[in-house]
């Protein structure tokens, strides 16, 4: 990173950004993923090679939507696609960025988990999607995992409405399916070709998504996007508390974003997940303590 991040080198006439973001503590996310977050950020690939591919990624976005424009269902190499994520993250994305995607699939995974077990009795059928390694990733988990979500807030909500209810409150929450050690993902190894941070990857996977999939399939995905903010609230009025509602960054799908900014909000997506997924192991940990849900209530 060009910094140990070390207090002992805090200097106040030129304080390193990188050291407050790492003593920052406005954000419950897990110091192993901030870390890689950081680091991610602070790489040349993400200073110099992001901004001057961009434009390229932009023209061919650019390209594929008028290509999704004549020919909306093909080709559909989904299989192909997952295939092609797989082997370029394993050749050219560091140790950080996989970690960073892997976990993801993990945390979103307990995270409706957790709104299910709170939700009552609800009729939720959706794929529990877990990889450990670069090379589970070719189970069509990334397709899966916009299917996931769409198809959990589908089938949440028509069994609360024929119940005629909401969710609500509750006294004492199930934490059970919340992790709290360290995923057990293995870090890949680091060649020498393995230099690309994990937001200049999602920069260039996200048109190939787009020309590999159905257009369906790609504006379902860059849609669901947006839905952080709509589990974050399934998981308030399970909680009884807002202030995880200030975590948020992505937006309300009622106001769907253009399509062209998916890859940025990939990047917001998931540092979403990761502070809510940060938040409920606090909210675990609090409830152990015999502490209030909310941390603004005095015990």
């Amino acid at each position: 990173m060009g910094t140990t991040l070390d207090l002992g080198d805090y200097d106040p006439n030129d304080p390193d950004p990188w050291l407050a973001l790492h003593l920052d503590q406005s954000m419950p996310i897990d110091p192993e993923a901030k870390a890689a977050l950081l680091r991610g950020a602070a790489s040349w690939s993400r200073r110099w090679m992001f901004n001057i591919i961009r434009p390229f990624v932009f023209v061919f976005f650019l390209l594929v939507k008028l290509l999704r424009g004549i020919s909306p269902r093909y080709p559909n190499l989904n299989g192909l696609l997952h295939k092609t994520i797989h082997w370029g993250l394993k050749t050219f994305a560091t140790p950080d960025a996989n970690l960073l995607i892997v976990r993801h699939f993990n945390i979103g995974t307990e995270l409706l988990a957790f709104i299910k077990a709170n939700a009552g009795d609800v009729e939720i059928n959706t794929v529990p999607l877990l990889p450990r390694t670069l090379k589970d990733l070719e189970d069509n988990v990334f397709l899966q995992h916009d299917l996931n979500v769409f198809n959990f807030v589908i089938q949440l909500n028509a069994s609360l409405r024929k119940q005629g209810r909401d969710l609500a409150p509750i006294e004492r929450p199930d934490f059970s399916m919340i992790s709290d050690e360290p995923f057990e993902i293995p870090r890949t190894k680091k060649g020498w070709l393995n230099f690309v941070d994990v937001q200049t990857a999602v920069e260039v996977y996200t048109p190939l998504y787009a020309l590999m999939l159905p257009r369906s399939d790609f504006i379902r995905a860059s849609n669901s996007l947006q839905l952080d903010e709509v589990v974050a609230i399934y998981i308030g009025k399970i909680l009884g508390t807002d202030y995880h509602l200030s975590f948020i960054k992505n937006g309300h799908p009622l106001v769907p974003l253009s399509t062209m900014q998916a890859g940025f909000r990939l990047m917001l997506h998931g540092l979403d997940c990761e502070a809510l997924h940060g938040w409920l192991r606090l909210m675990k940990r609090r409830q152990a303590q015999g502490l209030p849900m909310d941390p603004r209530a005095t015990v």
